[in-house]
């Protein structure tokens, strides 16, 4: 082969291996700079990658101190819940023991007022059984009242006897004329009629007290009867002790009868006038409730 074409192939050669190599190098190029781009992406993400690790750093320190925190209060909230349970348990254990205490003290106050009750209604009864008694005891009052008046008619019309009952009280007021002369303590003959006659009646009396009063007038006694009574105090007391020692022969109980002597202190008339002092010279034959004292005689000794 001779020179030229020698080197017109190589001229070739070279020129197609020229363009080759210009090709793979742009190429390659290329590449440089598709991978300068991906590594600058990529530097990109890295610091975008260091930057959120940076956040997620912060965020976990915030997350683990508020972990903390959390596990403190936590700690706080489980001290506090043991401390109310064991509080509660006390409280618990206090209001039991009040509540079995005030469960004790309803009881005993319900005893109280059931024993409260049962004696409100044992006074009630009482009360009741009272009443009755009372009212018995002046419907018996009544009767004796109506007999006495009865019996008494014509003494009463004549003014020498008067009767009255106020409720379980009677009062027989005989005037002094028809029992005794003047300045005596003497019972006169007709005036022992007068008073077999209440006594007929009164002899049935069993529960009440019978009391004799001896009263005068305000005129004081002569000289010739002081030694015997020397005032109207010794005279009245004479003259209700003389009709109950009377009265107890003709079969009254003695324990029901007592007498007193009023003398002229407690008049029913004025004394200004023979007849005002006719009235207040007078025996009161009275029948009162029993005194529970008196009438009860006291206990021997043991």
């Amino acid at each position: 082969m001779s020179k030229l074409k020698i080197g017109s192939l190589l001229l070739i050669v070279f020129t197609l291996t020229g363009c080759v190599w210009k090709s793979e190098y742009n190429a390659r190029l290329a590449d440089i700079d598709n991978l300068k781009k991906n590594a600058s992406a990529l530097d990109e993400q890295l610091k975008k990658s260091e930057a959120d690790k940076a956040t997620l750093q912060d965020q976990l320190t915030r997350l683990q101190k508020e972990h903390a925190d959390l596990q403190a209060r936590n700690k706080v909230l489980s001290d506090d819940n043991a401390n109310l349970d064991n509080l509660l348990k006390a409280k618990k254990g206090e209001l039991s023991a009040q509540i079995t205490a005030m469960r004790a003290q309803i009881a005993e106050k319900e005893m109280a007022l059931s024993a409260k009750n049962a004696e409100i209604a044992a006074l009630k009864q009482e009360k009741e059984l009272a009443v009755q008694e009372k009212e018995k005891s002046i419907a018996e009052m009544k009767k004796t009242y109506n007999s006495l008046v009865g019996e008494m008619n014509e003494e009463i019309k004549k003014g020498e006897i008067t009767i009255t009952q106020l409720k379980d009280k009677l009062s027989v007021n005989m005037v002094e004329k028809i029992l005794f002369d003047s300045g005596s303590a003497e019972i006169k003959k007709d005036g022992k009629k007068v008073i077999d006659r209440v006594a007929e009646i009164l002899v049935k009396v069993t529960d009440k007290q019978i009391r004799v009063e001896g009263y005068t007038d305000n005129v004081p006694i002569s000289s010739r009867l002081a030694s015997k009574f020397p005032t109207n105090w010794e005279l009245s007391t004479a003259r209700a002790t003389t009709v109950a020692r009377y009265l107890q022969d003709k079969g009254i109980d003695p324990k029901l009868l007592s007498a007193a002597g009023y003398s002229g202190y407690r008049p029913v008339a004025a004394n200004d006038s023979d007849e005002g002092r006719a009235r207040n010279r007078r025996i009161e034959i009275s029948l009162i409730p029993k005194e529970i004292d008196s009438a009860t005689p006291p206990e021997s000794p043991k």
